[in-house]
């Protein structure tokens, strides 16, 4: 069953055109559509709390309080990471603030919004029309 898991996130990540490390789990797209099936942002897809996988499930892997691997941690230090479809790194989605790769890290240079590395940035990789998708994945640890 997990071997046929990492079969469907390869091929949604090639679908996607999202390019990250193999071992990777693809949690959904990083923006901010209510209506893409693919969103974290979507209530009904990939951002829905019951998904065992979503950034915003309180009782899941990437979702709790208390998890390592949580994007709502605010001590966690393995956060997703999250990629565009180029396969550049653009930090961890993290409340962490303090985490120098913290999407939260005002300072740091995925989180300020003047770094051309941050999707903070909407001018930067953060440009909400640009052509670059950014994705976000879990499971790789360091």
């Amino acid at each position: 069953m997990r071997s046929l898991l990492t079969m469907a996130s390869a091929i949604l990540m090639c679908i996607c055109g999202l390019a990250a490390p193999a071992s990777a789990q693809y949690l959904g797209n990083y923006n901010s559509s209510r209506y893409d099936p693919n969103s974290i942002s979507n209530p009904y897809g990939a951002g829905s709390p019951y998904n065992p996988n979503s950034v915003n499930n309180p009782y899941g892997r990437y979702g709790s309080q208390h998890s390592n691997d949580s994007a709502n941690n605010p001590y966690a230090t393995n956060a997703p990471k999250v990629y565009d479809q180029d396969g550049n790194y653009r930090g961890r989605l993290s409340k962490n603030p303090y985490d120098p790769d913290s999407t939260s890290n005002p300072y740091g240079r995925y989180g300020n919004r003047f770094s051309p590395d941050s999707v903070n940035n909407p001018y930067g990789a953060g440009n909400r029309f640009g052509a670059s998708q950014i994705g976000v994945f879990g499971g790789d640890d360091d």
